[in-house]
């Protein structure tokens, strides 16, 4: 039993048959209809932003599976904030504004991808990105609210979520 594995980036719930899809499937005779509608609903909750997704397909049965994996830090982030993209002058232009609870819960979305061992430090990995593509995280400079987690403002709100990130694998 032959299994072939495709990795693809696709626009959450908008994949097409059109390339880069249909011809790379097509080769695999699987029915890319099919194939297109299990991934636009597998992404249904990362529309807009760009999504790695693997397609694994049985060659001889012609069956196949969709995972879906997580998107950019920088796409979950400009997402949280409302903005199209990243500015190009973080220093001087902000193009958003998100709630520490919002980085928090990137931060456990990302958890695998990350090398922080701790939710804390997670976060502040969060915030660093969030700097550098011009969000500001409850109307402050990020690297202010790194220094406020550090001197531990947030921990009430951090510990709300320490369970979430420990049940994360």
């Amino acid at each position: 039993m032959a299994k072939k594995t495709i990795k693809v980036m696709v626009e959450g719930a908008r994949a097409t048959p059109g390339p880069p899809l249909g011809p790379t499937l097509s080769p695999y005779k699987v029915n890319i209809p099919e194939v297109v509608k299990a991934i636009n609903e597998a992404t249904k909750d990362f529309e807009g932003l760009s999504v790695p997704v693997e397609i694994t397909i049985d060659v001889d049965t012609k069956k196949f599976e969709v995972k879906v994996g997580i998107p950019t830090t920088t796409a979950l982030l400009l997402k949280e904030a409302g903005a199209k993209q990243p500015t190009g002058d973080p220093g001087h232009q902000k193009i958003g504004n998100i709630s520490l609870e919002q980085a928090v819960k990137i931060a456990i979305a990302k958890k695998e991808q990350l090398s922080a061992k701790t939710l804390k430090a997670a976060v502040k990995t969060i915030l660093g990105s969030a700097r550098s593509i011009g969000i500001t995280v409850e109307g402050k400079d990020p690297r202010e609210v790194q220094k406020m987690i550090d001197e531990g403002v947030y921990d009430d709100l951090l510990r709300k979520y320490e369970s979430e990130w420990e049940g994360v694998a």
